[in-house]
């Protein structure tokens, strides 16, 4: 069985022409457990871990025993760095993490073939033979995209031109990646996700 996709007329709004598509990648079974995992590692990856506190032994100063040890009438007291003094350090410091997971890349794979074939069972997938936009302006870029009623959308192109870029950058529902830089976070929190035929054979290469 041959899997086909229909390009939408921008201009008209409706369907234009089908096209075949790659049954490996947009016919996949959507396997839950693998694709929250690559999700998670994804979200971990972004954690910066930057944190660090200085215990007793790295805090500079403090070598000096600050009074003698009896006859003070104080309590005994080997050194100002302390925990529980002032400007000591600190009892069990926070220090930089790395939380980034490891992710073979045929999980990686396999888990953005079920995002992919997901979007196409649920309708969420919308393929253009191209995206021209003549304008920079915002208000005119919503206009088009009224068109083929999208509101909320992952953009993928194959190169985003300036004009695009312009346009959509004050959106906070509408977003513009090139196929290198989707990630499967994107994918799934765009109501939908509209591809140009040059992005889809990009993504034909590089999931293929």
């Amino acid at each position: 069985m041959t899997l086909s996709i229909s390009i939408t007329d921008l201009e008209k709004g409706a369907t234009e022409k089908v096209v075949p598509i790659n049954a490996k990648i947009f016919d996949c079974e959507f396997k839950e457990p693998l694709v929250h995992q690559i999700i998670t590692a994804y979200l971990a990856g972004g954690r910066a871990g930057t944190r660090g506190q200085k215990t007793r032994t790295e805090v500079r100063g403090g070598g000096k025993k600050p009074w003698k040890q009896k006859g003070t009438g104080q309590a005994r007291a080997g050194t100002t760095r302390s925990p529980i003094w002032r400007g000591g350090g600190v009892t069990f410091a926070a220090k930089t993490q790395d939380y980034t997971q490891k992710v073979n890349k045929k999980m990686y794979t396999a888990a953005m073939r079920a995002i992919f074939s997901e979007l196409l069972r649920q309708n969420r997938l919308i393929l253009l033979e191209n995206l021209q936009v003549i304008s920079h302006k915002t208000r005119e870029f919503i206009q088009q995209m009224k068109k083929i009623d999208l509101s909320e959308v992952l953009i993928i192109t194959d190169k985003v031109d300036e004009n695009l870029y312009l346009a959509t950058r004050n959106l906070f529902k509408v977003n513009v990646r090139n196929v290198e830089d989707i990630d499967p976070v994107s994918l799934i929190r765009f109501e939908k996700v509209l591809l140009t035929v040059p992005a889809l054979k990009q993504i034909e290469e590089m999931l293929g």
